[in-house]
């Protein structure tokens, strides 16, 4: 189940690598554990995707702003302080990676974390699973 989707304005893709981003944030994914020692985000379960926006507006348009946003999303039942330590751990990933960024350019980023407790329904089939449960 989770899954950390990031949106980001075209320009970003001459600015960083969004590819390296994406297995940063996996890696770091699945070293997050519980208070049980249990992974927060299973392996076969974590996907990190990216997608540049097709269309988009930001800010007042007389600069070539960037923004990026991350949503995390995890399935229910985690404490506040394991659901805090992921996203302190996740941003601080982002921010790290976007550093020389920052120092250049307009930029906008926000992380948030969902949870999907309020699920009406969850299909789901996978040889992914499998492989990493042995």
């Amino acid at each position: 189940m989770p899954h950390c989707v990031i949106l980001y304005t075209p320009n970003i893709e001459r600015k960083t690598d969004v590819s390296a981003l994406c297995r940063t944030l996996a890696d770091e994914m699945l070293t997050i554990l519980d208070e049980g020692g249990k992974q927060v985000f299973p392996t076969g379960g974590t996907r990190v995707l990216a997608y540049p926006a097709a269309h988009c507006a930001v800010a007042d348009g007389k600069g070539d702003y960037a923004f990026v946003y991350l949503n995390v999303r995890m399935a229910a039942g985690r404490s506040e302080a394991v659901k805090k330590d992921a996203g302190d751990r996740l941003f601080a990933k982002v921010k790290e990676h976007f550093a020389p960024i920052f120092a250049q350019e307009l930029i906008g980023i926000t992380l948030q974390i969902d949870e999907s407790a309020g699920q009406v329904y969850d299909g789901k089939h996978s040889t992914l699973h499998p492989l990493f449960n042995k």
